[in-house]
């Protein structure tokens, strides 16, 4: 099937695929009677969502070449937005009957008179409250008779703007048109590098948690928060050589 047909009145004009919105039957695909019996309800807008879905689908794995086809859509009410308010409603009426069956455990006020234990933030921040935690790596300036050149304070907050801005750079580094790892492995290595820094450096956020439950001294578990990020990458196993980039343009 060509791209573009001959027009009578000269020239050519893009060839559509039909549009006749019928679906062949399959293995999976419902019988005549059953698609009769969905007249109406939520089950018959789900049906026709994913019927549609799979259809062009299907078009669009048959079709290698491009081809100007016509778009099988479906109005935002009442197709998605009945979907969406169902699901909605289920994960809410879910948070309120667990909030209501297993409330909470609320202790008492805290002693304004006393500082606790252990002081953390959000669990999302653990890795920004691990880098406040780098005073072995703040060296000690002979030059200034054995004093630091800034605060351990200071060097915490300038080592979290040094994270946030590679990562913010990182997408104007990489401007390929990559989308799987084993297209790019170098910045694949980057990235699993980050995530895994991004876990061990919040391991150390809460290394007096982790020091009195494993057997690990504060030593050890700092050494291993920087050398894993490194060691991580080495170990991944490569792609296989017939996996190249060409391997992936049929999709």
């Amino acid at each position: 099937m060509s791209e573009e047909e001959p027009n009578p009145n000269g020239g050519t004009e893009a060839q559509t695929d039909g549009g006749t919105g019928i679906v062949p039957q399959d293995d999976q695909a419902p019988t005549w009677s059953e698609r009769k019996e969905r007249t109406q309800g939520l089950s018959r807008l789900t049906y026709e969502y994913f019927e549609r879905s799979r259809r062009e689908d299907e078009d669009l794995r048959q079709a290698s070449d491009y081809v100007e086809r016509d778009v099988l859509a479906f109005p935002t009410w009442p197709h998605e937005m009945i979907r969406n308010l169902a699901l909605t409603s289920f994960f809410v009426g879910l948070m309120f009957f667990i909030s209501a069956a297993v409330p909470p455990h609320l202790p008492g006020p805290a002693n304004a008179n006393s500082t606790p234990a252990v002081i953390l933030p959000d669990w999302y921040l653990y890795w920004s409250f691990g880098l406040l935690k780098l005073t072995p790596l703040n060296p000690e300036l002979a030059l200034l008779g054995g004093e630091k050149l800034v605060s351990d304070r200071v060097y915490g907050v300038v080592a979290n703007l040094i994270v946030v801005g590679f990562i913010s750079i990182v997408p104007f580094l990489n401007k390929g048109a990559a989308r799987r790892p084993v297209e790019e492995p170098f910045w694949a290595a980057i990235g699993v590098s980050g995530v895994v820094f991004a876990f061990t450096i919040a391991v150390l956020a809460v290394k007096n948690l982790v020091t009195g439950t494993f057997p690990i001294g504060n030593h050890e578990l700092f050494d291993v928060t920087f050398l894993l990020p490194l060691v991580q990458p080495a170990v991944l196993p490569a792609p296989p050589a017939e996996v190249t980039r060409s391997s992936f343009r049929q999709f």
